[in-house]
């Protein structure tokens, strides 16, 4: 259960592990975290045109040694400044340093204007130009996809979307489509149960799995992700938090196992909508009752 390439449907492959460079402070240190990913081993590097630091993760790539077919670069259409698709994936390009792109995505459904079709359509042209080997799209759910796939001549190869134990019921749709149309589905933000939700439902089983295979947990998730068939996309600024995260392709859960995580994702999720409802109502009251108070002091009858 190594991190190996695994084949899109449109022939190209795709490594099953990624350094995202999302939320990376930019300038020099984007250049060091890149340039350290892929120091300890990692060959997938995820950008986008939202983050701003294409030029910088471009600068590591090709201070790495590496020749650019060793190196998989994804980078996103984000919209940024206005700019069209076509204008966008050329900056994309030259920011980078390189004549393509393995994987060019559209960000986000709301920035695929005029419309998803044609939005679609322009990037069918990029990969017919050889700007990218592969197009796809990012947080797209069931509904967006069907519209592409209505006038698409080229799948999107993959889905970017969030993808941990806490929103796994909730995504469950989008994996079940994507399996259906051969669509690589790619997980980021996969360890947010331990790095933003942490004592919540799921450390339980993940302790207890890291406990049995002498790992961490957030080793143990990205396991967990894989073992969904996902691409995983990863971050971090530690060398031996990288070198674990590479580690954890070898990892084998049991059916029983991932059965727990799910389950426990499930309650955490169901916990974490309740919250969430409680705090919309208790703002409601609260916005009606100051509403109410101040009709009085102004002597308005509101019935």
């Amino acid at each position: 259960m190594t991190w190996d390439l695994i084949k899109l449907n449109d022939g190209n492959y795709i490594p099953t592990i990624g350094f995202g460079t999302w939320k990376i402070p930019q300038g020099d240190t984007t250049v060091s975290q890149v340039d350290q990913a892929l120091t300890v081993g990692f060959s997938h590097v995820d950008t986008a045109q939202m983050y701003r630091n294409e030029q910088e993760a471009g600068a590591a790539i090709r201070g790495s040694g590496l020749s650019r077919s060793e190196i998989f670069i994804t980078t996103k259409y984000s919209g940024v400044d206005g700019l069209d698709i076509p204008t966008s994936i050329q900056n994309s390009l030259k920011n980078l340093g390189v004549e393509y792109v393995d994987l060019y995505l559209i960000h986000h459904p709301r920035l695929a204007r005029p419309d998803i079709p044609t939005a679609w359509a322009q990037l069918e042209e990029i990969k017919q130009k050889g700007l990218a080997k592969s197009i796809g799209v990012s947080n797209f759910g069931v509904g967006d996809i069907e519209i592409l796939l209505a006038s698409a001549k080229v799948k999107p190869a993959v889905n970017q979307i969030q993808l941990h134990p806490y929103v796994y019921r909730q995504q469950l749709p989008i994996l079940e489509q994507a399996i259906k149309h051969g669509i690589v589905i790619e997980a980021y933000s996969p360890l947010i149960p331990v790095t933003q939700r942490p004592g919540g439902p799921v450390e339980g089983p993940i302790r207890q799995i890291s406990e049995r295979l002498k790992v961490t947990t957030d080793q143990v998730l990205l396991a967990w992700a894989k073992s969904k068939g996902a691409v995983v996309l990863t971050t971090s600024s530690k060398k031996y938090r990288l070198e674990g995260y590479l580690r954890a392709g070898d990892l084998a859960l049991t059916d029983g196992e991932i059965a727990a995580i799910d389950e426990a994702g499930g309650e955490g999720a169901r916990r974490w909508n309740a919250r969430r409802w409680t705090q919309r109502l208790a703002l409601t009251l609260f916005g009606g009752a100051v509403a109410l108070g101040l009709c009085s002091y102004l002597g308005i009858d509101l019935i």
